[in-house]
């Protein structure tokens, strides 16, 4: 079984055991999550294709990290003008495992 679920904009293809790196949520370590916005169930026999979300669907998962991202450097410059500006940033993230993927 495998679904497409969304969340922190963004669309990710899931399915039991997978492991997925995404915007942070604000459970800790060893809890459950409850995705709720489910957009496809793909079953051995059956798709179902949500208009936009499919009804009663849902994916658990279970948080393995909270993480930053590594750096990513943002550096401004205007020529000729003596003006420079050096910023880094670490997008914070959460790892987590999919157990189930449950449709009424």
């Amino acid at each position: 079984m495998r679904a497409i679920i969304r969340t922190g904009g963004k669309q990710y293809l899931v399915s039991p055991g997978t492991k997925l790196k995404v915007e942070k949520v604000p459970q800790a370590t060893g809890d459950s999550v409850v995705f709720e916005e489910v957009l496809l169930v793909v079953d051995e026999k059956k798709v179902s294709l949500g208009r936009p979300l499919v009804s009663g669907a849902t994916v658990l998962a279970r948080v393995l990290t909270q993480a930053k991202r590594p750096k990513q450097v943002v550096f401004k410059m205007r020529p000729k003008k003596r003006y420079r500006v050096k910023r880094g940033h670490r997008q914070p993230y959460t790892e987590v495992e999919i157990t189930a993927i449950e449709q009424k």
